[in-house]
């Protein structure tokens, strides 16, 4: 074999950085698959590596840094390599329309966007140094995408839409991710029949906005209540989390089957309401009033039996007054979130929000966030405290050496909320399920014994 052969069959090994959240994950997941593929290894090591992938995120200005840290790194793990190839993937491309990245960092081989998740595989191998066309982003993967899991063996996200049409008045994802385009019902179901058959005890379904799946379909009738469903029918020891749920889309239907007995879907919503204040929600472009989030918590709390909440509030919204911040704080007070977080306004560019009067300073911002998260802070805790006592059926994610296994409840989502510590573990195995009596909390964590 010539050496030109055996230069064309060589497909450097791949160090990946995946950036963001858990719906930007199942996009490294798919860049990964298709990469594998194609014939790439992957490397765990960036020494071992010949290309770089970095998936970014672009939501907010504090992941903007972190793509940048990575993108300098790469650059460093480059330097005087030129065989090295490093490609940066993902939001950021899709949010920096000027292209200043490209320009800040010339060392940076490819440069791709969402269009281009499915392509990237053929760009490298066919060393093409393509930009995002900067067309409206329509990619979305299908249960035939060759994916790689990198989460926990027995843990996998289901992605079932992407884009946002909510147009929330601060947010930049339609911008990156486009308009909503949901998942056929059929696709969604055939990928979560491959993941529960491959061992996967926890489906987590996401998206921008699950509730909204489906209303950019409306000919072909199917709704989230109508893919739980048909998810809820297979077969197979296994759980189903919801994440991202929007206030403005609750409907009796689904209601009604999260009340039900029968689901395999936990009783744990996350709901970002971000503020409570109509004038704010209004000017927040939320689709909502008080009126209709309050009437919608209790219905929630009165008909879903051992219901967790979970919501995200915003504080120092471009005019919002301190009545109003009082108004929030109660407000949170007043509902009792077993889990929440807070986030201090910060304007994003080619968004509304960001050209609004009575810009509130980030100081003022920050200092508001901190006191509401004290708030639910305590709260929380005092959630946790109610939970002594009472028996759950757990998911186990690791066993520490025989010492003690970290699970999860109903009540906790992965790498967001709280774990549950068992000691003596005995017997206990990752990815399995098992019976627990919560014994104490410690901090933000639970503890717990087995009990069969």
């Amino acid at each position: 074999m010539s050496s030109s052969d055996q230069k064309t069959l060589y497909k450097p090994a791949v160090f990946l950085v995946s950036l963001g959240c858990s719906k930007n994950l199942v996009d490294t997941e798919v860049i990964a698959g298709g990469l594998l593929t194609a014939g790439h290894t992957l490397a765990f090591d960036p020494e071992d590596a010949g290309l770089y992938v970095i998936n970014t995120c672009a939501f907010i200005p504090a992941a903007r840094s972190e793509a940048r840290e990575a993108i300098e790194e790469a650059i460093s793990w480059k330097k005087g390599k030129p065989e090295r190839k490093i490609l940066v993937a993902g939001c950021l491309t899709e949010w920096d329309r000027e292209n200043a990245f490209r320009s800040e960092y010339p060392e940076v081989d490819f440069w791709t966007g969402v269009n281009q998740i499915g392509e990237i595989a053929e760009l490298v191998d066919t060393s093409t140094p393509a930009l995002p066309s900067r067309t409206e982003p329509t990619y979305l993967y299908n249960e035939h995408t060759p994916r790689l899991q990198l989460t926990l063996p027995h843990l996998a996200y289901l992605k079932i839409a992407d884009g946002c049409n909510n147009r929330c008045t601060y947010c930049s994802i339609p911008n990156i991710r486009g308009k909503l385009r949901s998942r056929p019902i059929a696709s969604i179901v055939a990928e979560a029949r491959n993941l529960i058959s491959a061992g996967v005890r926890e489906l987590l379904v996401i998206a921008q906005d699950i509730t909204a799946y489906g209303l950019d379909r409306p000919e072909t009738g199917e709704t989230l209540t109508h893919l739980l469903e048909a998810l809820n029918e297979l077969e197979g020891e296994f759980v189903i989390r919801l994440l991202y749920t929007h206030p403005a889309h609750y409907t009796d239907e689904f209601i009604a089957f999260m009340a039900r007995r029968d689901t395999k879907v936990l009783p744990y919503l996350d709901i970002p309401l971000q503020h409570i204040s109509d004038r704010i929600l209004k000017a927040m472009n939320r689709h909502t009033t008080r009126a209709e989030i309050e009437s919608l918590l209790l219905k929630l709390r009165r008909d879903i039996p051992g219901l967790t909440l979970r919501t995200t509030f915003i504080t120092g919204f471009p005019g919002e007054t301190e009545e109003e911040f009082q108004e929030l704080v109660e407000f949170a007070e007043k509902f009792n979130f077993e889990r929440c977080g807070v986030f201090p306004y910060s304007p994003e560019p080619h968004t509304p929000a960001a050209t609004l009067p009575d810009q509130i300073p980030t100081k003022v911002a920050e200092t508001r966030s901190t006191k509401l998260m004290k708030q639910q802070m305590a709260r929380m805790k005092k959630a946790n405290r109610a939970l002594i006592g009472r028996e759950f059926r757990v998911l186990v994610d690791e066993v520490q050496r025989g010492r003690c296994a970290v699970a999860r409840g109903p009540m906790d989502a992965p790498e967001i909320d709280n774990v549950i510590i068992i000691e003596r573990p005995r017997g206990l195995k990752p990815g399995g399920f098992c019976d627990v009596r919560i014994t104490g909390t410690e901090n933000c964590e639970l503890t717990a014994e087995k009990i069969r």
